[in-house]
């Protein structure tokens, strides 16, 4: 980020920031040109470990039986911890099925069937099937606070949005980790793709940085 962008940026944080009774993330909107997205091959689908992290782990949904697991997920600050004998019920529960969408979403590797067969039909599409918790625990909900996924939304719809920090961060870090972003972005789909970016806090106007 240039000097001139990111003075710009930093004015505008700092003048949008501690105006609410909550911490409000920073968001990145990215508009593309001149791609098919109804191509497959042109559609993002991509994760991204952000240099900076997010600010913050964000809320954390476990699907565990195992006490080692529950108790260490507890430990590490998990919103809610979900057996294997509940998913069944979730299945059938509307409000809680889309509460799990606002979650990051982990799960012990042997619940992962169960949750398919109950609630893959839901989650598969919309990109929220848990992730395995494989390995150390604490390294896997410290890597959710520094990992975003891009993915286009839709076949004919030319933008993405995502989370780059939180308002508390320094500005330098949010910056960043935009751009982290947007150069793994043209990477993937050349730097002519991009036709604007754009940034906001939650409840802000937004700002054209490109």
């Amino acid at each position: 980020m240039d000097k001139e962008i990111f003075d710009k940026f930093s004015k505008f944080i700092n003048e949008n920031k501690a105006k609410r009774k909550f911490v409000q993330t920073v968001e990145l909107a990215i508009n593309f040109k001149g791609l098919d997205f109804s191509n497959q091959a042109n559609r993002l689908n991509m994760e991204i470990v952000l240099p900076k992290s997010k600010g913050k782990i964000t809320n954390v949904v476990v699907f565990a039986d195992k006490r080692d697991i529950t108790e260490k997920a507890k430990q590490l600050g998990a919103k809610e911890i979900i057996s294997s004998n509940a998913i069944p019920s979730i299945a059938n529960d509307k409000i809680k099925r889309n509460e799990l969408l606002l979650n990051d979403l982990l799960a012990e590797p042997g619940l992962m069937p169960v949750i398919a067969k109950n609630l893959g039909q839901f989650l598969g599409p919309r990109n929220k099937m848990p992730k395995p918790l494989i390995g150390d625990i604490e390294n896997v909900f410290k890597n959710l606070s520094s990992s975003i996924t891009l993915k286009s939304k839709g076949k004919y719809l030319p933008t993405i949005h995502c989370v780059v920090g939180t308002e508390n961060m320094d500005v330098k870090d949010i910056a960043d980790n935009i751009d982290a972003i947007l150069n793994s972005v043209s990477k993937k789909l050349g730097k002519q793709t991009i036709k604007s970016v754009y940034t906001k806090l939650t409840m802000s106007n937004a700002l054209k940085l490109i």
